[in-house]
C-alpha cells in the first residue's frame, strides 16, 4: 500500500513541478493514520494547492496521474481509478492556515490526518479492534446509505476513552442526546472520560442523537451523520458483547444469498405481499442516490395508505446499475366500497361542496353521528395497481423521478425470483433476517 501511495504521490508532484504548479500530495485517512482494516484496498490522495489557486489544475494533474478513471462529484470534482488492485480516490482541495479558513469541507481531512496521527501512537489496535466491532455488527460508515460511524469518529472514540473496552462500556449506557468534547479533555491527563448527557453547553444547534465536537473545527460535530437507530445498535451491541464476548461481533457468518426455495417459503409462512419497483439508477454517487431512495420510500408509503393500504415494512436498495424500492404489505386489496365522511350535518356550504364532490354514490347520503356520509367505488382495489398508475406522478427527488418515468419494473410476490442478482439476493435475505445484537 505505502509503496503504491509513494508511487503516486511522487507522479502527482513530477507533474506538478513540469507546469510549475505550487501543489502538495498527501495521503490522508486511517492509510496515512496505520489504522486500516486489513483487507481494505482504499487510498485518499489528496492534492493541496494554494487557497488564492484553481482546483481544476489539480484536477487535470489528478486525471493524468490515472487515465483510467472515472470523475466523480461531492463539493466538486475528484478522480476515481483502480490502481494496482487498490481503489483511489485523488481529490483536489484547498491549503488553508487552520479549519476556520475553509473553503471547502474536504480542506478540513488533511487538519484530521494530522490531529489522529500525532495522538494515536500506541493505540492503534484498539482503533482496529472497535472499527471491526463496528463493521462487524453493521454500524461502520458514515456514508449516507449507512449512517454509521466515520473511521475518524471510531478514532476520536479511542482517544477520548482510553481503550477499546472503555468506549465499549461508556457506550453501553447511552442514549439520545451525548456529548463528547475532546477539546476540553487532555487524552493523556487527569480527564474524566464520561460521556455527557447534552442539559446545557454545546446542545444549542445540535439536534443529532450524538454530538461529538471535532477538536480540529469545534463547529462541527463528527457524528452528524450517524442516526439514532445505528447508535442504539452499537450501544445495545456492545453490551452484549460485555456479557458475553464473541469473535462473531467481529466476524460474522456471511449472508448468503437468498434462493428461490426460500424466497417462496418466506412469503408462505409471512403471508405478506412484497411489491418491488425496479428501475435503471441515475448515474450518481451513492451519498446523492440514497437520500433520493428514503424520500421516495416515504412518499410511496405515504401514497398507500392515503388510498387505504398498510405498509408493514420497507426498504431501498442498489445493485448493479439497479435501484429498487421493497414494500411490503400488511393489507394490500380492499373492498371495492369505501365510506366517505362529509361534514356536520348543520353546516350547509360545506355539504353542497361534499354531496358535489360525491354526485354518484353507490349509497348515501346518509346521516351518522351528526356527519352526512357517502359510500363510493375505490378507484384502486389493490396495492400493485395503485403503484403502476401513480408511481410516476409523486416526489421522488429529482434524479429518480426521470429514472422512474424512464422506465421501471413492477414485481409482485414471487415475481420477485425473476431478479437473480447476488447483491439483490442478499439484500433480501438481510430484509428477512432483520436481527440486530439486542440484551
Amino acid at each position: 500500500m505505502h509503496e503504491i501511495s509513494d508511487s503516486i504521490i511522487s507522479r502527482i508532484e513530477d507533474l506538478a513541478e513540469e507546469r510549475g504548479l505550487s501543489l502538495k500530495a498527501m495521503l490522508v485517512g486511517s492509510a496515512a493514520r496505520n489504522t486500516w482494516l486489513a483487507g481494505d484496498h482504499d487510498l485518499d490522495i489528496f492534492l493541496g494547492i494554494p487557497s488564492d489557486a484553481d482546483l481544476s489544475s489539480a484536477m487535470e494533474i489528478a486525471r493524468l496521474v490515472a487515465p483510467d478513471h472515472e470523475e466523480k462529484y461531492a463539493e466538486h470534482p475528484y478522480v476515481h481509478a483502480r490502481v494496482d488492485g487498490f481503489e483511489v480516490d485523488l481529490v483536489p482541495c484547498y491549503l488553508v492556515p487552520d479549519a476556520s479558513s475553509l473553503k471547502s469541507s474536504v480542506d478540513r481531512t488533511p487538519f484530521h490526518t494530522e490531529y489522529v496521527a500525532r495522538r494515536i501512537v500506541g493505540l492503534e489496535d484498539d482503533v482496529l479492534l472497535l472499527k471491526q466491532f463496528m463493521k462487524g455488527i453493521e454500524v461502520y460508515g458514515s456514508e449516507l446509505k449507512v449512517g454509521g460511524f466515520s473511521g475518524y469518529l471510531a478514532e476520536l472514540l479511542v482517544l477520548f476513552f482510553g481503550s477499546f473496552q472503555r468506549v465499549l462500556q461508556a457506550a453501553s449506557s447511552w442514549k439520545p442526546g451525548e456529548l463528547l468534547d475532546l477539546i476540553n479533555c487532555k487524552v493523556n491527563g487527569s480527564c474524566d472520560r464520561q460521556s455527557q448527557h447534552l442539559e446545557g453547553l454545546g446542545k444549542e444547534g445540535h439536534e443529532e442523537p450524538l454530538v461529538v465536537v471535532d477538536p480540529v473545527d469545534p463547529r462541527r460535530n463528527v457524528a452528524a451523520a450517524l442516526t439514532l437507530d445505528r447508535m442504539l445498535q452499537f450501544s445495545a451491541a456492545s453490551r452484549c458483547f460485555l456479557a458475553e464476548p464473541s469473535l462473531d461481533f467481529f466476524f460474522p457468518d456471511p449472508v448468503a444469498p437468498l434462493s428461490d426455495d426460500e424466497l417462496a417459503a418466506q412469503i408462505n409462512e409471512r403471508k405478506s405481499l412484497l411489491i418491488l419497483v425496479d428501475f435503471q439508477a441515475p448515474a450518481v454517487v451513492e451519498d446523492v442516490l440514497f437520500p433520493q431512495l428514503r424520500k421516495a420510500e416515504e412518499s410511496v408509503k405515504a401514497l398507500l395508505e392515503r388510498y387505504g393500504f398498510r405498509m408493514l415494512r420497507s426498504d431501498v436498495v442498489s445493485y448493479r446499475d439497479r435501484a429498487a424500492i421493497l414494500i411490503e404489505m400488511e393489507v394490500w386489496e380492499l373492498s371495492r366500497v369505501c365510506r366517505r365522511c362529509g361534514p356536520p350535518v348543520w353546516e350547509a356550504a360545506h355539504q353542497s361542496r361534499f354531496l358535489a364532490a360525491h354526485p354518484l354514490p353507490l349509497s348515501g347520503p346518509y346521516i351518522a353521528d351528526g356527519r352526512s356520509l357517502v359510500e363510493t367505488a375505490r378507484k384502486f382495489t389493490r396495492a400493485e395497481d395503485l403503484l403502476a398508475a401513480e408511481i410516476g406522478n409523486i416526489s421522488l427527488g429529482r434524479h429518480l423521478s426521470s429514472a422512474i418515468r424512464c422506465g421501471h419494473n413492477i414485481y409482485v410476490g414471487f415475481g420477485l425470483a425473476s431478479i437473480k442478482d447476488e447483491d439483490f439476493r442478499i439484500f433480501l435475505a438481510r430484509y428477512f433476517q432483520a436481527k440486530n445484537r439486542i440484551c
